[in-house]
C-alpha cells in the first residue's frame, strides 16, 4: 500500500501534485537533460545536479550536504546508473527532512495539554499571513473545534478588517479592540476571551511590519509576555509565515524572526506559485525548525499538513 493511499485522499493528493507541478517539471527537466547521453552517475552528473537543486533554491550549504552524500554513494557502491538517480536523490532527501525536525503528521489534531491552544503567528506583510490563519481556523471548525482569532496586527490598514472575513469564512469566533491599539494588550484580552468562553484555540495575529529588528524583538517578547501572564503555559505555538515565491529572502526573514523570538514551526505558502519548492528544504536544513504546513492552492481547503513522506513522494512522482 502506498503512503498516499493509507494517509492522504485523492483530492489532497491531487492538490498537492498541482502545487508542486511548477517546482517538478522546471526539476525534472533539468535532471533529464543533464544525464541525457549517460550511462552512470559521473562527476560531471553531479556538477549539473549540484548546479539544479541551487537553481532550485535549496541553498548551497543543503546542496553541498546532499550532493556529498551522493557522491559517497557512489564510491560506496562503485557503479550507480543514471535510471537510479532520482531514487537516490529522493532517499537523501528524505534521510535530510528527517534529520531537521520534521515530523510527519496526519491530521490538524490538536496537542494533548492545556485549553485552549494558543497559536501566535508571525511574519512580514504580504507573505499570506491572515490567509493562513483563516485557513487553519477553518480547519479546526469543521473539526467541531471551538477558535477565535485575535486580531493582533493593529497597525496595518485594513489588517483587523481582513481577519475578521477570514473568522467568518472559516465559521469561528472574532475578537478584536480595533485599530492602533496595543498588540499585547489585545493579545492578553483574546486569551482570557478564549478561556471564558471555553474555546479550544486562540489563534492570534501579530504586526508584519516593524521599523528595526531591535522594535521587532521588544514587540514580538511583550505580546508573549502579556499571554503568559493571562495563561503561564501559553503561546504553545509560534508560526512563522514565510512566502515560497520569495525564495532566499524568505532565509532572510527566517532568520530574522527565529532570533527575535521562539519560531515553533514554520508554514510556507505560495508552493504552487513557484518553481522553486527547494526552498523547502533549504530552511527545514538551515533553521531545524518543523515545516508544519504548506499551501498549496488558494482555496480554503488548500493548505495542508507537511508530511515529508508525501512532500517527497509527490515531487519525484513524476520522476517514477
Amino acid at each position: 500500500m502506498s503512503f498516499f493511499s493509507k494517509f492522504f485522499t485523492k483530492e489532497k493528493k491531487d492538490d498537492l501534485n498541482q502545487g508542486l507541478e511548477k517546482t517538478k517539471s522546471s526539476f525534472f527537466d533539468k535532471i533529464s537533460k543533464a544525464i541525457a547521453g549517460k550511462d552512470q552517475v559521473d562527476e560531471e552528473v553531479l556538477d549539473e545536479l549540484e548546479n539544479i537543486l541551487i537553481t532550485s533554491d535549496v541553498g548551497l550549504q543543503t546542496t553541498v550536504k546532499i550532493i556529498k552524500r551522493i557522491e559517497a554513494r557512489v564510491a560506496r557502491d562503485k557503479y550507480i546508473n543514471t535510471a537510479e538517480l532520482n531514487n537516490l536523490l529522493r532517499d537523501e532527501i528524505i534521510q535530510l527532512l528527517s534529520e531537521n525536525n520534521t515530523i510527519d503528521a496526519e491530521d490538524y489534531d490538536l496537542p494533548q495539554g492545556p485549553r485552549p491552544y494558543i497559536m501566535l503567528v508571525v511574519g512580514v506583510n504580504g507573505v499570506g499571513k491572515t490567509t493562513t490563519i483563516g485557513k487553519i481556523a477553518f480547519q479546526h471548525t469543521i473539526r467541531d473545534k471551538k477558535v477565535v482569532l485575535g486580531a493582533g496586527d493593529t497597525f496595518r490598514a485594513a489588517a483587523v478588517d481582513q481577519l475578521k472575513i477570514w473568522s467568518e469564512r472559516a465559521g469561528c469566533q472574532f475578537f478584536s479592540k480595533g485599530m492602533n491599539v496595543d498588540p499585547a494588550a489585545v493579545a492578553y484580552e483574546t486569551v482570557d476571551y478564549a478561556i471564558q468562553n471555553k474555546c479550544d484555540m486562540a489563534i492570534i495575529d501579530t504586526a508584519g511590519r516593524l521599523h528595526t529588528k531591535l522594535n521587532l524583538m521588544n514587540e514580538l517578547g511583550k505580546i508573549k509576555r502579556s499571554i503568559s501572564k493571562r495563561m503561564e503555559s501559553a503561546p504553545h505555538e509560534v508560526l512563522l509565515v514565510l512566502d515560497a515565491t520569495t525564495g532566499q529572502n524568505a532565509i532572510e526573514q527566517a532568520k530574522h524572526f527565529s532570533g527575535a523570538t521562539d519560531v515553533t514551526g514554520i508554514a510556507l505558502t505560495k508552493l504552487d506559485g513557484t518553481a522553486k519548492g527547494g526552498i523547502v528544504l533549504a530552511i527545514s536544513d538551515q533553521f531545524k525548525i518543523p515545516i508544519k504546513y504548506i499551501g498549496v492552492g488558494e482555496g480554503i481547503s488548500k493548505l495542508q499538513i507537511f508530511n515529508k513522506k508525501a512532500f517527497v513522494e509527490s515531487l519525484f512522482e513524476k520522476g517514477n
